[in-house]
């Protein structure tokens, strides 16, 4: 009868050290993990929202034109482009908002907010106004694109509930 205890004893050490190694490994890897800094995913999240809104917003207005990827850039004075309120009022049918009113809005929302965003002032309303914008989108014009939209309003609640980050306006008021 001490011959298989003892036997079973050696038994679960063996499994022992066989998941100690992975309890390390997977201690060490979700400590290498937390230490991404805030300020990084911070800084991404901001530029990678603010392009998605500022793109959308250009497609909305033309006599200027800022797009800092492709170095293109054409100034002028801003107007809503000929076939935004026309797809305000067929494609996206807000309830309640004329096409005019929502295209106005949209397109300097669009542009504000973004700005406020890269610049890292304001960051966090800047990123509420966008993140009801989101939402706007989803509950009344694409329903379906919830997977785009999520994603959209994972990046924004970041920002909402860490800040901008070390790199950014509002981190050294703060301080």
């Amino acid at each position: 009868m001490t011959m298989s205890i003892s036997a079973h004893n050696k038994s679960i050490s063996a499994k022992e050290k066989d998941t100690a190694w992975l309890e390390q490994l997977n201690y060490s890897f979700s400590r290498l993990c937390k230490s991404v800094p805030d300020a990084l995913i911070a800084t991404i999240a901001r530029f990678s929202i603010a392009a998605v809104f500022w793109k959308s917003g250009q497609t909305k207005i033309e006599g200027m034109s800022i797009d800092i990827v492709s170095w293109n850039f054409t100034l002028g004075w801003p107007r809503l482009s000929d076939s935004v309120i026309p797809l305000f009022k067929d494609e996206y049918s807000l309830p309640i908002i004329p096409a005019g009113v929502a295209a106005l809005m949209a397109a300097w929302a669009e542009h504000l907010f973004p700005f406020f965003i890269i610049i890292g002032l304001a960051t966090r309303i800047s990123s509420l106004m966008l993140l009801g914008m989101t939402l706007i989108i989803q509950i009344f014009v694409y329903p379906d694109a919830y997977p785009t939209h999520g994603v959209w309003a994972v990046a924004l609640l970041f920002l909402i509930a860490h800040g901008p980050g070390k790199l950014s306006i509002d981190y050294w008021i703060s301080k």
